[in-house]
C-alpha cells in the first residue's frame, strides 16, 4: 500500500489553494458556459416548448395555435437567465466533475480511484437518462392531463383555456429534470454504499415494503401537486431501487470472489515459503 497514496504531509494552506484553483476552474467554465447560452437563451426555450407542442398534439387540438404567455415586463428576461443557468450547468458539468475528482484523487488508494472513477462517469449518464424520460415521455403526459381540462364554449358554458406562463413551465419542467435526475441516481448511491459495506442486498429486499411508500412521499414533495406526474415518478424509483438491489448483489458476488482469490494467492505463497 506504500506506493498507492501520496503520504507527504501538505499543509493546511496547500490544501486550501488546491481547492481555491478547482473552484476558479469550475466557476469560469460555469461562467463561459452561462454567457453562451444565455446568448442562444431563446433557441434553448424553444426546445424546451417541444413537449409542450408533443402534449398538444396527443390532445388533438392546434398546434399554430398553442402559446406560452409572460404577465410581467421582466419575467421572460428573467426565464432566459434561468434557461442559461440551466444550460451552463449542463454543459459545464464535465469540467466541474473533473475538477472535483483531480481535488479528491490525491487522497485515495489506487483502487479507491480506479472504484470511484467508473460511478463518476456513470452518475451523469444516469441523470440524462432521467431527464430525456421526462423531456420525451413525462412533460408531454403531464401537460395533456392538463390541457384535457379545459372547456370548450358551448350552452351555459364559456371557454377556459390553458395559456400556460414562460415562467411556470420552465418552473415546471426544471422540476421535473432535477427531480428525475436525482432519483436516477438511486443505483449508484446504493451501490457505493454496498462496495463500503454499509449496505447489503438482503438489507435492501427486507426494506422493499418501506421503500415503495418513501417512494411515493418523496415523489409528492418533489413533483406539482397532480398524481399523474407523483405516480410517474414513484414508479420508476420502485423500479430503480430493485436495480439497486441487483447491483448490491453484484458487488457482494464481487467482493466474494476476491476474498476467495486473496485466500487462495495467501495459501500458494505459504506453500511455496514451506517448500
Amino acid at each position: 500500500m506504500s506506493g498507492d497514496i501520496e503520504d507527504k504531509p501538505q499543509p493546511l494552506i496547500e490544501h486550501l489553494m488546491e481547492l481555491r484553483t478547482r473552484l476558479m476552474w469550475s466557476i469560469g467554465a460555469f461562467f463561459v458556459a452561462f454567457i453562451a447560452c444565455f446568448f442562444f437563451a431563446k433557441h434553448l426555450f424553444n426546445y424546451l416548448v417541444i413537449p409542450y407542442k408533443t402534449a398538444v398534439q396527443w390532445a388533438h387540438l392546434d398546434v399554430e395555435k398553442a402559446q406560452l404567455i409572460y404577465t410581467a415586463p421582466q419575467e421572460f428576461f428573467f426565464t432566459q437567465v434561468k434557461v442559461a443557468m440551466f444550460g451552463g450547468l449542463v454543459v459545464a458539468f464535465p469540467i466541474i466533475a473533473a475538477q472535483v475528482y483531480k481535488f479528491v484523487a490525491p487522497g485515495l488508494y489506487k483502487n479507491e480511484r480506479q472504484a470511484f472513477l467508473p460511478f463518476l462517469i456513470a452518475s451523469p449518464v444516469l441523470f440524462l437518462m432521467g431527464g430525456a424520460l421526462v423531456y420525451f415521455f413525462f412533460t408531454p403526459m403531464v401537460m395533456w392531463f392538463f390541457l384535457s381540462m379545459q372547456q370548450a364554449p358551448g350552452h351555459d358554458e364559456i371557454a377556459i383555456s390553458l395559456m400556460p406562463k414562460v415562467s411556470e413551465y420552465l418552473s415546471l419542467i426544471m422540476t421535473l429534470v432535477f427531480s428525475f435526475g436525482l432519483v436516477f441516481q438511486l443505483p449508484v448511491v446504493t451501490t457505493l454504499l454496498a462496495r463500503v459495506g454499509l449496505l447489503t442486498s438482503q438489507w435492501l429486499a427486507e426494506k422493499r415494503k418501506f421503500a415503495i411508500v418513501l417512494a411515493f412521499v418523496v415523489a409528492a414533495v418533489l413533483t406539482p401537486p397532480d398524481p399523474m406526474s407523483q405516480i410517474g415518478l414513484a414508479i420508476p424509483t420502485i423500479l430503480l431501487y430493485e436495480i439497486s438491489i441487483y447491483a448490491a448483489r453484484l458487488v457482494e458476488r464481487q467482493r466474494a470472489r476476491q476474498a476467495v482469490e486473496k485466500d487462495t494467492g495467501s495459501a500458494d505463497v505459504a506453500k511455496t515459503d514451506s517448500v
